[in-house]
């Protein structure tokens, strides 16, 4: 086990009392990470309409730390983000779409449209192809999001994948809120 899974790992008390199953269940789990890969995508899949697709507005309170809302089709959530670039702590809490309206007047930057396409991949992963609109298309970007930090370094992308952007913060859609497209 590396070091940053390490720190993932919970405590070994809070594990002893409960047991694995029944501890990922309980509320002592109190934060996520997310582990995922970030790519520019060379040529986008043909047949896009064979896959499951959902629209997507985002728009953030603040991008650091990053608080985010975002409406996926009809549901909607507050977020928080913390530093990283491959992994990241993430809490994800539900909102009504009232607070979402509420919340969408205050954000700063821009409100982020995007229409994410889920294909499958090999071992039970998913590519998560987004495209932009807006004043920012035709950026497209596509996520694959892992289990494991040995994972993700394992991971080999699709032909159809462009350049890795995973370490590079300038493709997180916090940075793209505020970017001046000139």
């Amino acid at each position: 086990m590396n070091p940053v899974e390490k720190n993932i790992e919970k405590s070994e008390f809070e594990k002893s009392k409960l047991g694995k199953k029944e501890f990922e269940k309980s509320e002592l789990k109190k934060s996520e990470f997310e582990i995922e890969r970030k790519y520019l995508v060379k040529k986008i899949p043909a047949e896009l309409a064979n896959y499951k697709c959902k629209k997507i507005s985002q728009g953030y309170l603040c991008t650091s730390p990053v608080v985010r809302i975002r409406r996926s089709d009809e549901e909607y959530y507050l977020t928080y983000k913390g530093a990283g670039l491959m992994v990241r702590e993430e809490y994800n809490l539900p909102l009504t779409k009232e607070s979402y309206e509420h919340l969408k007047e205050k954000i700063d930057g821009r409100l982020i449209e995007k229409t994410r396409y889920l294909i499958p991949l090999d071992n039970g992963l998913t590519a998560e192809l987004d495209i932009f609109e807006g004043d920012l298309a035709p950026l497209c970007l596509v996520e694959v999001e892992f289990k494991s930090v040995d994972d993700a370094n394992l991971f080999i992308a699709p032909d159809w994948f462009g350049t890795d952007v995973t370490q590079s913060g300038k493709y997180h859609n916090s940075y793209l809120s505020r970017f001046e497209n000139s």
